[in-house]
């Protein structure tokens, strides 16, 4: 067993965001993550990773903004993978570095010819966890993983936009997300489960799966007497909960959660909002059969006054609201900064970061703030020099092409 006071090594041959993501709650956690990229192909511009050309350019030509914020705090190598040599070296590496993690979100179908697969890999270190993110896992091998076209297969654009309007995305790229999210958690169970079994584990994670695993307040009630159109698009409200809803108000927009009666009598007991105390009214059911009326008369009240007014009134009454802030402004709010990572670019500018999930002990013992992302292959020379070889070994391969 590696001794415990060693960082966790994690080797990722990742692009884009979901693995990456799953990976940055790793880096969180005080793992070391190496990122493998593919030497560059002849005629492209573009190396590596192609999320490092996307947005604006932050810090040269391989590291956009795009790239940056899920990449912080890792290392970067670049290893050609076709070819024979650059698959024993990546065996190397899993063997001198004692990697603890072998994470990859490329097609399942190319793992074999990569020299990457679960078997080859862990027949090498059988202590290695193994973690790929696909589309729809390895029943579905050539299957591409992006997250707007999963969004629409599994059912998010048909819930998401406005009844009277065309399906849309959500904003947030929430499956990429959720399957990091779930790749950092099987991985770290699998590690646990090592310091019991001395034993690897391989993972699978299905973009698809873990996307419809979120639907529990959908499919299960079309089985239970729901139509369709019940909860299709709605818009900002809420389909079972009335009236939750976005009101606007004289310089705003205020969004208002009442999910009980008890919060409705707390509401209809201010007196703007006493109009709106009818016995119909009175139940969640009584309101869904009146939900046009109920939105339009609360709605008459917030229109005529600022948010303010109307956050003070609901504040008083212990009715659930918050503005709706806009992007620009929610690095600012306050539980946002005092929990936020920051990261600084090589000429010295802040950036800020979105805060952890969790806050960790090694987020805290370095102040929150992680080394900036990596350079295209920018610890080639170093990593490989940790793995045993020498200077002039690590130059022949660079000749060839098989690092870069």
């Amino acid at each position: 067993m590696d001794t415990p006071t060693r960082p966790r090594v994690v080797l990722a041959q990742e692009q884009a965001l979901s693995m990456s993501y799953a990976t940055l709650r790793l880096v969180h956690e005080g793992c070391r993550v190496i990122r493998i990229e593919a030497t560059p192909l002849p005629g492209r511009k573009a190396k590596g990773d192609p999320n490092r050309s996307i947005g604006r350019p932050v810090a040269g030509a391989d590291r956009h903004s795009y790239f940056v914020a899920p990449n912080v705090g890792k290392e970067a190598i670049a290893i050609d993978l076709k070819r024979p040599a650059g698959r024993a070296l990546l065996h190397r590496l899993v063997c001198e570095l004692r990697a603890d993690v072998f994470c990859t979100n490329t097609l399942p179908c190319h793992h074999r010819e990569l020299g990457t697969d679960h078997d080859t890999l862990a027949a090498i270190r059988p202590e290695l966890v193994w973690c790929c993110i696909s589309a729809m896992g390895p029943a579905h091998p050539d299957v591409p993983g992006y997250d707007p076209m999963l969004q629409a297969l599994c059912g998010y654009m048909d819930l998401t936009g406005h009844a009277d309007g065309p399906p849309l995305q959500c904003g947030p790229p929430l499956i990429d997300l959720r399957a990091g999210d779930e790749a950092f958690l099987q991985v770290m169970l699998a590690l646990a489960e090592r310091e019991r079994s001395g034993k690897g584990r391989r993972i699978d994670i299905s973009m698809a799966q873990v996307a419809v695993s979120w639907l529990h307040t959908f499919l299960p009630m079309l089985d239970m007497g729901s139509p369709p159109a019940e909860l299709r698009r709605a818009g900002n409200e809420h389909r079972q909960f009335i009236p939750v809803n976005a009101y606007a108000t004289r310089d705003g927009d205020v969004y208002i959660a009442i999910g009980s009666d008890a919060q409705w009598q707390r509401l209809v007991a201010q007196p703007w909002f006493a109009g709106l105390a009818r016995a119909d009214y009175a139940t969640n059911e009584g309101r869904r059969a009146h939900k046009a009326e109920v939105y339009s008369g609360i709605e008459d009240v917030t229109r005529r006054r600022t948010y303010a007014e109307i956050a003070a009134v609901l504040k008083g009454a212990g009715v659930p609201h918050a503005p709706i802030t806009p992007i620009e402004k929610v690095a600012d709010l306050d539980f946002v900064m005092a929990a936020a990572l920051r990261t600084k670019t090589p000429d010295g500018r802040t950036v800020r970061l979105p805060p952890p999930a969790v806050s960790t002990p090694f987020l805290e013992s370095r102040g929150n703030e992680l080394a900036f992302a990596p350079g295209y292959g920018e610890h080639t020379d170093a990593v490989l020099q940790e793995a045993g070889l020498g200077a002039r070994e690590v130059a022949d391969l660079r000749e060839q092409g098989v690092v870069a």
